[in-house]
């Protein structure tokens, strides 16, 4: 049990030293991650729709 106690009290002491971003931070790493999630999206349904355009010619 203490060195359980223990470990909770370590776990506070790091989350104390933890530099949590800004906001300014957050919403420019936020807007730069659904950007490239929309990026990919696009990207791997235009290789999609190809893969189904020449799955049709060859079938």
């Amino acid at each position: 049990m203490k060195r359980l106690a223990r470990f909770f009290v370590n776990v506070k002491k790091e989350m104390g030293r933890v530099r949590w971003p800004k906001r300014k931070e957050m919403i420019k790493f936020s807007t730069a991650t659904i950007a490239i999630i929309c990026f990919f999206m696009l990207f791997f349904e235009g290789i999609n729709g190809i893969i189904s355009a020449v799955m049709k010619v060859f079938s």
